[in-house]
């Protein structure tokens, strides 16, 4: 009986640890999360990152996902004391041999024209389109508003 509750708990911590990483070729996509949102808004943020163990670039072109209207790769920035942020229309770039981020108060994924909010302690689905490693279908977990950072950021909120 022990061994068999061991083998489960076991399973049930590899699960959890799959469920967080999602691997595409040289790609490892971790911690993709997701903020909930309250009742009535139309945007949320995302965030993830991906690591490339390849010796040739990649770039993250797009995110399909079937909750937004359309789903956009920012980027944030301060000048001057004002905070703005624009869409990387050619995607980001995932070097080789290294990482990209997309994290609070930097570079995010922005969910657009929501079609149901957010819940904490839900999933949602969605995929990343790479230009070399191609469709790599990824599970948001949705995080409290406010929440702790996902794990692996440096930056405060969104």
């Amino acid at each position: 009986m022990r061994v068999l509750l061991l083998a489960l708990a076991v399973l049930s911590a590899a699960a959890t640890v799959s469920a967080e990483e999602f691997k595409a070729g040289d790609l490892l996509v971790m911690h993709p999360v997701v903020r909930a949102t309250p009742g009535g808004a139309k945007v949320g943020g995302g965030y993830l990152t991906v690591r490339n163990t390849g010796s040739m670039p990649d770039r993250l072109v797009a995110i399909e996902n079937s909750i937004a209207g359309r789903v956009e790769i920012h980027a944030s920035s301060t000048e001057n004391g004002i905070a703005s942020m624009r869409e990387l229309t050619d995607g980001l770039p995932v070097p080789a041999g290294g990482e990209a981020t997309l994290s609070p108060g930097g570079n995010h994924v922005m969910f657009v024209d929501l079609k149901a909010p957010f819940r904490t302690g839900e999933t949602v689905s969605a995929t990343l389109i790479f230009e070399r490693a191609g469709r790599v279908p990824v599970t948001f977990a949705v995080e409290p508003i406010g929440g702790a950072r996902p794990a692996g950021l440096t930056h405060q909120g969104h």
